[in-house]
């Protein structure tokens, strides 16, 4: 009896030492937000950033005439007051629909299909488990410290706990004068977020501890996607305030999990019999499945991105569209012609790899830019899960850096290039295709460093407090039983 009283003690104290770690992080950020509500209320909001644009929050509030205002000035406030058009409402609710079924069921069936029967459950816990974290952290601090303030790194708590965002407040789009409520944009970009963590699970999927990747999300999050997006897409971020380009999350997703998921590939390790048997998809029907919803959902992600139901959208939808169908091509070509076959799970990848890779550049380019880079980005991608990774010596069970890093590097690079009106871009007829291509190249740089750092951190940090792998017993067995308890296919 006292055997089986204590057979766990080390498990349970593990998880006591998680659950002590992040009521010491909530307890933090609430005494910051209490501290602040000692402060003079503030009459207006600062003004905020969205993707790619100069995107403010405004708060909505009633004027209080003191005195008789003259005949002009009720024309000027009406000039003056922000417009919420329904259509940009229903479409940017749409787009969040969209892109939460990129994750579940995309994502999870995608990766789920790449892994062997008895770890798909384990990887399909682990993408909506992260996402979920990442969710309830966005709104917790995440928002704040992205979208809130002016700093060149990072935001500050002023919407701790979402304080101050109202059904009234305003997040204003990329059209002067026209907003949306400010619900819509924290939702829409709490997606972003959330995938982001569950892109990185299928780089070491079927060997590390359920833990640990929980941990290292949250540290990862807090100390490497947070600053990002802030960097990239807010008002005062270093890299925003640069000019470099990124429409929908070249850097800010793609890169930035594509880094990650390979630091994380080699603090876990091979799998074993990696190199010595064939380790092969134990489903490549679901995998086709999840990259065919990944396509349907990404038309959210990147023409959401608009923050409007206009041309705008109309351009990144089409971007979408027919730079996935190039790598689509690329990727089936490349394979027929190295490999003498075109196979599912390559023209899976191929349309995975050309939405990556336009991701970057869907409402900055012109549709024979967005071609041309998904085409280059299914060629490439073809070399980045096969040459590449064999060079790296690294066992990236989803090929997450191979598509998902190279596909956004050259997203972003290219962005700089197509943008150009000389290429069917909408860029000013000044633009400046070199100084772009340096801007487009630091903001790639500065990511793959900031997040390489941060993640090496993360990963140590989480092997201190739980180990990273499994035993090699639990692996053998697979982490659908020993981690879940259950198994997606009885026998």
């Amino acid at each position: 009896m006292k055997t089986r009283l204590l057979s766990g003690w080390k498990t349970r104290a593990q998880v006591l030492c998680l659950a002590a770690l992040c009521g010491l992080m909530t307890v933090g950020v609430a005494a910051t937000a209490f501290a602040q509500d000692t402060a003079p209320p503030a009459t207006e909001t600062t003004a905020e950033a969205a993707p790619a644009a100069d995107v403010v929050t405004e708060t909505v509030t009633e004027t209080v005439a003191e005195a008789p205002a003259p005949e002009a000035a009720p024309a000027e406030e009406a000039a003056a007051e922000p417009v919420v058009e329904k259509g940009d409402v229903a479409w940017m609710l749409t787009s969040t629909l969209l892109v939460l079924l990129m994750v579940v069921p995309g994502l999870a069936l995608f990766y789920g299909g790449m892994v062997r029967s008895k770890n798909v459950l384990s990887v399909l816990v682990q993408v909506i488990t992260v996402f979920s974290l990442l969710v309830v952290l966005w709104i917790v601090y995440g928002y704040s410290l992205a979208f809130s303030g002016e700093g060149q790194w990072i935001g500050n708590l002023d919407k701790l706990f979402l304080k101050g965002v109202t059904p009234e407040t305003l997040a204003a789009t990329f059209s002067d004068g026209v907003s949306l409520p400010e619900y819509v944009f924290v939702a829409f970009q709490s997606t972003f977020a959330g995938i982001t963590g569950a892109l990185i699970v299928g780089a070491f999927a079927e060997r590390m501890k359920f833990a640990a990747v929980i941990l290292f999300s949250v540290i990862w999050f807090t100390f490497g996607y947070l600053p990002i997006a802030h960097i990239v897409w807010a008002t005062g971020g270093y890299l925003f305030e640069l000019g470099a380009l990124d429409f929908a999350g070249g850097t800010v997703v793609h890169i930035n999990a594509g880094v990650a998921g390979l630091i994380g590939a080699y603090f876990v390790g091979k799998r074993l019999g990696y190199g010595q048997t064939a380790l092969k998809p134990h489903n490549v029907t679901l995998t086709y499945v999840g990259a065919s919803l990944l396509w349907v959902g990404w038309f959210g992600f990147n023409a959401g991105s608009n923050l409007e139901a206009n041309a705008g959208a109309a351009l990144a939808f089409i971007n979408t569209l027919v730079a996935t169908a190039a790598a689509v091509l690329a990727w089936a070509l490349t394979e027929k012609i190295f490999k003498g076959k075109s196979s599912a799970l390559g023209v899976a990848s191929g349309a995975v790899a050309g939405l990556v890779g336009i991701t970057p550049a869907a409402g900055l380019v012109g549709p024979f830019g967005a071609v041309a880079i998904g085409f280059i980005a299914g060629v490439v991608c073809v070399w980045g899960v096969t040459g590449l990774k064999r060079l790296l010596k690294v066992d990236d069970t989803a090929d997450v850096f191979g598509v998902h890093a190279v596909g956004g590097i050259i997203g972003a690079i290219l962005t700089g290039v197509f943008h150009a009106p000389s290429l069917g871009g909408p860029g000013a007829e000044d633009f400046d295709m070199v100084a772009q291509v340096i801007k487009q190249a630091t903001g790639v740089g500065l990511t793959i460093v900031w997040i390489g750092v941060v993640s090496v951190v993360a990963f140590l940090i989480a092997k201190v407090v739980f180990g990273l792998r499994v035993t090699e017993d639990a692996e053998r067995e697979g982490l659908d039983i020993v981690s879940h308890g259950e198994s997606a296919y009885e026998a």
